[in-house]
Formats: C-alpha cells, sequence, structure tokens
C-alpha cells in the first residue's frame, strides 16, 4: 500500500508523518523506517524507528532513489513501513516527471509486504497519476 500526504509548505506534513511514524511503531511487528532529507527529527521519533538521512547517500534522480531503497530492504528482511519525509527535496525532480518512480513503488511495496508513506510539498496541482494514493 502506498499513501500520499500532498500539500504545500508550511502545512505541517512533518508533523503528520511524524505522528504516523509513531503509531506504526506502537504497533508495528516488524521494523520502521523513516527517510528524511536530514538529521532534524532524530530526536523527534521513538528509539526503535530507524532515521535513514538520505543526504548522506547522494541521491541523484528517481533512479538512484529506487536502488537506494531496494538496498534498504535487502538489509531489513522485517520492514514493514517505510515513511518518506521531505521527498521532493531527496529526488530533486519535479513531481510531474515521477510517474514511473511511483510504478515502481507499488511493485516494490507488494513484493516486499511493506507500506509506504510518502510527504510531497508542491505548489504544482496533483498530477493525475498521484491521485489514487492521495490520504
Amino acid at each position: 500500500m502506498i499513501k500520499l500526504l500532498y500539500g504545500g509548505r508550511g502545512e505541517g506534513m512533518d508533523a503528520k508523518l511524524l505522528e504516523l511514524a509513531a503509531n506504526y511503531h506502537a504497533q508495528a511487528k516488524g521494523s520502521v523506517v523513516f527517510i528524511d532529507k536530514d538529521d532534524k527529527h532524530i530526536y523527534d521519533l521513538a528509539s526503535g524507528i530507524r532515521l535513514i538521512n538520505a543526504s548522506d547517500y547522494h541521491i541523484e534522480g528517481p533512479k538512484m532513489f529506487s536502488g537506494f531503497l531496494s538496498g534498504i530492504s535487502a538489509q531489513d528482511h522485517d520492514l514493514e513501513k517505510i515513511i518518506i519525509c521531505s521527498f521532493m527535496k531527496i529526488v530533486r525532480h519535479p513531481v510531474s516527471s515521477l510517474e514511473g518512480l511511483f510504478d515502481f513503488f507499488e511493485e516494490f511495496s507488494q513484493r516486499i509486504g511493506a507500506d509506504m508513506v510518502i510527504g510531497i510539498n508542491s505548489d504544482e496541482p496533483v498530477p493525475e497519476y498521484l491521485k489514487k494514493y492521495l490520504a
């Protein structure tokens, strides 16, 4: 399952994602991973949630991000939830060009049996291909 939080800057998306992470962690039997562009939320997350600072991995676009996720799943066999904060700052491509990446997310999520929650801050209207994922 892919769930998408989509909105403009200043709409409190980080707080919503942190709350979801805490709720998932309280109920999870497997691992919960929180991917962000930096370490600013390290003290906001429960100690059992794995924070991954994506900037440490020099991701240069959608293809690299899909490989990055595959590497995470290869290392963590009980991965249950993946929360991605500041997605647009990590991938650095216009949201209108990411349909192929979301196709990968759908296949990836089903294949490994993990749910994904993705936060997108954008002033662009929601592209048609993303509407089915909106929370």
